[in-house]
């Protein structure tokens, strides 16, 4: 698997969710609405969810093993750090 794209929209609003990614996986696939969320021990990552009938939160896509998930985290993460520097993230006001 190859992350070809990232691309990060900052939120415009005062919480923990920092920011909302979508990724290209192998210039054919893309994952829209990761989140940025900093937490007590920093910045990671939460893959794009949906609440279920009994109120739990679901992922709808993730990585299948704790090695993808740790890449697509390292990567995600030093391209928001990136954007953030630069001034380059791009607005949602949806969020």
């Amino acid at each position: 698997m190859n992350i070809t794209d990232v691309r990060v929209r900052k939120v415009d609003k005062e919480g923990k969710m920092k920011a909302v990614v979508s990724v290209t996986i192998d210039d054919e696939f893309v994952v829209h609405d990761i989140k940025v969320i900093e937490g007590e021990n920093g910045l990671f990552i939460a893959m794009p969810s949906r609440r279920s009938a009994d109120g739990q939160y679901r992922d709808i896509a993730h990585p299948i093993n704790s090695v993808t998930r740790a890449s697509m985290q390292e990567l995600i993460l030093e391209r928001y750090e990136r954007a953030v520097e630069e001034g380059s993230l791009d607005s949602e006001e949806n969020y």
